[in-house]
């Protein structure tokens, strides 16, 4: 065969192509259960992180979340389900495309040493991808005991802030109420410039004005949606 034709050549490179892509995909195949055992892991870091367990090391995430935690889901109907689904197993960002009577919604209820919290999965879309948080309220489920959030691919410096700056952007919620005076749901959010409502509101990121947004609205509505579950606990 004529090494210099152009039909080597491209066949050369389909071949490869083949090869390549079959190894890409086997690797990515072995390494699957260990890159899902990872997100689950940093997942259960940030339930306990969001209650207030700092320095929190890997090797003890486990053994102190399968203590204390509880996890729950809740049918369309904010009904707890006894389908054995444990919430750690629900992909979140595609469950909240799903029409709305057929969406379950996670909840992890944290309970030690006479303390309880409720733990928010909340979700929402940043400047460039994805962004995640939890959020913990107090016992009265509506405190908030403590906020942790996380993004795919939010800039440096800016909208990544949600994340690597947790003291100025997360911790600042810590003992706000989502309700106000009346009762009346208010929620959380970022607001850039003057606060109209510091009670509820913080200081949004400068230069980050559509993280802020999305960090706003994923908080407002993602608590929102299991507020219908904490009145049927509170009747109870």
């Amino acid at each position: 065969m004529d090494k210099e034709s152009n039909f080597y050549t491209i066949g050369y490179a389909v071949v490869l192509t083949v090869v390549v892509s079959v190894g890409l995909a086997f690797i990515a195949t072995g390494l699957k259960a260990r890159q899902d055992s990872n997100q689950r892991l940093a997942t259960k870091m940030d339930i306990l992180t969001a209650v207030g367990i700092e320095n929190l090391a890997k090797a003890n995430a486990d053994e102190i979340f399968d203590q204390r935690i509880e996890s729950v889901v809740l049918g369309p109907d904010r009904v707890p389900q006894e389908d054995g689904i444990n919430a750690l197993d629900i992909d979140m960002f595609k469950e909240t495309r799903l029409p709305k009577d057929n969406q379950r919604y996670p909840l992890y209820v944290y309970k030690n040493e006479g303390e309880t919290r409720y733990v928010i999965p909340v979700y929402g879309n940043g400047l460039w991808d994805r962004i995640w948080g939890y959020v913990a309220l107090k016992e009265d489920m509506a405190t908030v005991a403590g906020v942790t959030m996380d993004h795919r691919a939010e800039t440096p410096g800016l909208g990544a802030e949600i994340k690597d700056n947790p003291k100025e952007y997360n911790d600042p919620f810590i003992g706000m109420n989502i309700y106000d005076q009346e009762g009346n749901y208010v929620g959380l959010s970022m607001k850039k410039g003057r606060l109209d409502d510091p009670a509820h509101q913080i200081d949004a990121i400068t230069g980050a004005t559509i993280t802020a947004d999305g960090v706003t609205e994923m908080l407002q509505e993602g608590v929102r949606a299991y507020l219908p579950y904490f009145d049927q606990l509170k009747s109870n």
